[in-house]
């Protein structure tokens, strides 16, 4: 298998989850949307975004969420959780992409996103609507961890990296993760991991562009 990647926040979410499983796969940085790209990566994901997941034998799956589960399936890992664990990881994914990783990402793409690719000025009005909705999901998922130190109980998770795939620019964006204890030692434990502090060891992965002061 080969796994195409970016430094953007699904791809990396990708990566991370390989390293993290010790998949046996290969990585290759790609860029569908430069100039001539597009019919190379076309019949691969028709919507020319990362990540996406060659196949052996032809054939690819994207989708970040697909690519974890077929990474750990093909690891043997239960970082994808199966049998009766899976529906509770499947609800924190449903849950956290519609509320707390939507409201990163919302605040996210003003504040760093848009600047970092001259997109144009930060929209007061969506930053405060991102950071209501972060505070709203915040205050739910603060609670639930502080009854466990994981989403799914006392074990690492795909959930925990999904809830926290535009968490590695908190500080950039601005986003008060220390206002939520549980939040913020849930969140250091995931630093901790290399597969995740630094998933890009190692490979071709060009620098982002810096966002500007």
């Amino acid at each position: 298998m080969k796994l195409l990647y970016s430094r953007n926040p699904n791809p990396r979410l990708a990566v991370a989850v390989a390293r993290q499983v010790s998949a046996p796969v290969q990585f290759e940085f790609a860029a569908p949307l430069a100039p001539g790209q597009a019919e190379r990566y076309r019949p691969l994901n028709p919507c020319l975004r990362l990540p996406i997941l060659v196949l052996p034998g032809g054939g690819s799956l994207w989708e970040a969420d697909a690519i974890a589960c077929r990474l750990s399936q093909a690891a043997k890992s239960d970082f994808w959780r199966t049998g009766a664990a899976e529906p509770s990881m499947i609800q924190w994914l449903s849950w956290g992409k519609e509320n707390f990783v939507r409201a990163c990402e919302m605040v996210q793409f003003e504040r760093v996103t848009k600047q970092r690719y001259r997109l144009g000025p930060v929209d007061a009005t969506r930053v405060d609507e991102g950071l209501q909705r972060f505070a709203e999901s915040a205050e739910i998922l603060d609670a639930q961890l502080a009854m466990r130190p994981w989403l799914c109980g006392d074990i690492l998770s795909y959930a925990d990296f999904r809830m926290a795939s535009f968490l590695p620019h908190h500080a950039l964006a601005g986003l008060p993760l220390g206002d939520w204890p549980s939040i913020a030692r849930w969140y250091e434990g995931i630093e901790a991991l290399e597969a995740w502090r630094d998933p890009f060891r190692g490979l071709e992965a060009p620098e982002l562009p810096d966002v500007p002061r």
